[in-house]
């Protein structure tokens, strides 16, 4: 699924997980083991309708109120539910497929045991086509210098090729970046130009980290 798939009664009614540190951005994968009896609801619904809901980061002081309806940030992750197994226990392992960036308009009103916000997509602001595939060229080249040094580097060589530039610069960012402001940055911004800037200092940055003789 694809984010203009998504359906205007989807975000109409969006089943939010919120999660301390956690930032699911489009394009990546997202393990989840669902434990709590309200998210166990939350998944067997999604399981039943679209498979969709959003991943919503907590915001600080959130261990006070984290039963009830501690605050997040307004910028979310929507993902799919690509892989889902029940355990005995009435746990569920999932994946979530992140495919779009959403911002909540409001929370509505209690009607299952987990949250559902009213969200819209966030729109990306026009950009020179031309930047953006120079711009991919070049993150092209350090992922392949990259992926000499790390494990798993054909998939990140296939990943940087796949689909249209921002779309790869977005999972590589997803696959690689692990400070949670950093991805949450990536989430808000609107600009592909600069998610793709970002996302090719980052890369750099990780390969200098990686340069033989560093520490």
């Amino acid at each position: 699924m694809k984010r203009d798939e998504l359906s205007p009664t989807a975000l109409a009614a969006l089943p939010i997980f919120p999660l301390p540190d956690c930032v699911l951005l489009p394009g990546g994968l997202l393990p989840l083991n669902v434990f709590e009896p309200r998210y166990r609801e939350m998944t067997r619904d999604c399981l039943d309708g679209g498979r969709i809901m959003a991943i919503a980061r907590l915001r600080p002081g959130y261990e006070a109120d984290y039963h009830g309806r501690p605050p997040v940030h307004s910028a979310i992750g929507i993902g799919r539910i690509v892989e889902h197994e029940e355990q005995k226990d009435g746990r569920f392992l999932i994946v979530l497929g992140g495919i779009a960036r959403a911002d909540i308009l409001e929370e509505l009103a209690p009607r299952r045991s987990y949250r559902e916000v009213r969200a819209r997509l966030l729109v990306d602001i026009a950009v020179d086509p031309v930047q953006l595939e120079a711009g991919r060229d070049q993150l092209v080249a350090l992922c392949d210098h990259l992926a000499q040094r790390i494990e798993g580097g054909a998939a990140l060589r296939k990943l940087v090729r796949d689909g249209a530039p921002i779309a790869a610069a977005d999972a590589v960012a997803a696959a690689l970046v692990r400070d949670i402001d950093e991805r949450q940055g990536l989430l808000e911004c609107r600009s592909p130009h600069e998610r793709l800037e970002r996302t090719i200092a980052l890369v750099g940055a990780l390969l200098s980290k990686l340069a033989p003789g560093r520490n």
